[in-house]
């Protein structure tokens, strides 16, 4: 790892299902960097080593172009979620080994959720609708669906067009979503008009919070790019949504009140997994030196933080500080990662990481050092 340099950028067609910036059509694609195995990053109690060869696929057989999201399953196999038409769903074993490739139904594929109703498994899969097709990316309509776990449709939620939640020009282009303990579907619309879309467990719609132009500018969503549900206090259910133009996490309540917020300056970061009492973060960009502009090559990471939300490692990243009680910037320190997207934390607590425009870059599996915890 040491001995790579990220230096060479090339502009590629075809390989991203969104821009670096929002509004461009083009994106930046950086080769990824093969981590030296056994590298060790994170910090204090929480770190982690570069796994050999997990996921390695045959680019000419599978390949990957942008991985976006991952989960797992409860008999441990991983499924990836790729914008790739050749094959949406990755299915992985639990030691990294391909186990089947298909589902091509989703240019956009972008979010990826699990969840369990009448003791099935189901996936609410996102397309965020940014396509790429002859050459060009296209600005398309999103669309969330339900699943099961080998892709097959099960119900479809209607857009928010259609049931009266936006006027006629609102874009719909959502990002993830996340779903409550009593069925409720809460979709971002991080790319379209940034509100976050609560359906129930039918697909019926019942409100809309947090957009762009919410009435409280605390509530604001400014590309609402993850979502999850935070069940660590059983009595305290809420909502956790990434503002992630705003380097921020936003606490939600499962009827849409705002509740606060966590600031992680420097750091663009997407959906939060939750995990034990931790909450475990892929940040797509980081700013210069963290204070400096957004660098749209290599400058992904992955951010922790406990119970109290307070950062407490950041594998690839600097050593979180605080100073006056006000975390510091963050921003990448070794050159691991290019854009970490989403990742998945498994049951023994190892992170598999997903990257996007990161020269179709199989995931990257840090696994916990059981010495530091």
């Amino acid at each position: 790892m040491k001995k790579l340099i990220l230096s060479t950028f090339f502009l590629s067609l075809g390989l991203a299902a969104h821009p670096v910036d929002e509004g461009t059509s083009l994106c930046v694609t950086v080769p990824a960097p093969v981590p030296a195995v056994g590298t060790v990053l994170g910090h204090g109690d929480m770190k982690f080593s570069v796994a050999a060869g997990w996921g390695q696929l045959d680019p000419n057989k599978n390949p990957i172009y942008n991985c976006h999201a991952m989960v797992q399953l409860k008999n441990g196999e991983f499924i990836a979620l790729c914008d790739n038409t050749l094959h949406n769903f990755l299915r992985y074993s639990p030691d990294g080994k391909l186990i089947s490739a298909g589902i091509t139904e989703y240019p956009g594929a972008h979010g990826l959720e699990i969840f369990e109703r009448d003791g099935q498994e189901r996936l609410v899969v996102v397309d965020s609708g940014w396509a790429v097709r002859a050459g060009k990316q296209l600005r398309e309509r999103g669309r969330v669906a339900i699943t099961d776990t080998n892709g097959q449709l099960i119900l479809s939620l209607p857009d928010p067009l259609s049931v009266g939640a936006y006027e006629p020009g609102m874009n719909f282009m959502p990002c993830d979503a996340a779903v409550a303990p009593n069925g409720d579907i809460y979709v971002s619309d991080g790319y379209g008009s940034n509100w976050v879309l609560q359906y129930d467990k039918d697909g019926k719609f019942i409100r809309k919070f947090g957009g762009s132009t919410e009435a409280d500018p605390k509530a604001q969503l400014h590309e609402a790019h993850g979502i999850s549900v935070d069940l660590r206090d059983p009595q305290k259910p809420r909502l956790i949504v990434s503002s992630r133009a705003d380097n921020q996490l936003k606490y939600f309540s499962l009827d849409g009140k705002y509740l606060g917020d966590i600031d992680l300056p420097g750091a663009f970061c997407g959906q939060a997994a939750v995990h034990g009492d931790k909450l475990y973060v892929g940040v797509c960009w980081s700013k210069k030196d963290g204070t400096g502009p957004k660098v749209g090559g290599a400058s992904g990471f992955v951010i922790i933080l406990d119970k109290n939300d307070k950062v407490i490692s950041c594998p690839g990243g600097v050593e979180p500080k605080y100073v006056d009680g006000k975390l510091q910037p963050l921003y990448q320190a070794a050159p691991v990662f290019v854009h970490a997207h989403d990742l998945c934390v498994d049951r023994a607590g190892n992170i598999i990481v997903v990257q996007w425009a990161a020269g179709g870059a199989s995931p990257i599996k840090l696994e916990a050092v059981k010495s530091a915890q």
